[in-house]
């Protein structure tokens, strides 16, 4: 079987199977000077820069919905036990 080349693009979407290195893992996540995604250090595709303020914002947005999430969860589990049946009438 002929091999494979581990690394390269398809379709236009970046793909990379070598063993990444911790020094690779690092200094992909934070490239200053390049844009808010980059190529994935391992796997299909891109991950966000965090050499970039933009990226920073989305982490921020992430971290608020996951708090919203975790939050809400709390609050409608106790309502839906002191809540009683409602009946909803179709004509």
């Amino acid at each position: 079987m002929a091999d494979r080349p581990s690394s390269g693009e398809i379709f236009g979407v970046p793909y990379n199977f070598d063993k990444p290195s911790f020094r690779r893992l690092l200094s992909s996540y934070w490239q200053p000077g390049e844009g808010m995604l980059v190529e994935k250090p391992f796997g299909i595709g891109y991950t966000v820069n965090l050499a970039n303020w933009r990226s920073w914002i989305l982490v921020a947005i992430a971290g608020a919905l996951l708090y919203q999430e975790k939050s809400g969860s709390d609050e409608s589990s106790e309502d839906d036990e002191e809540s009683e049946p409602v009946e909803v009438i179709v004509d």
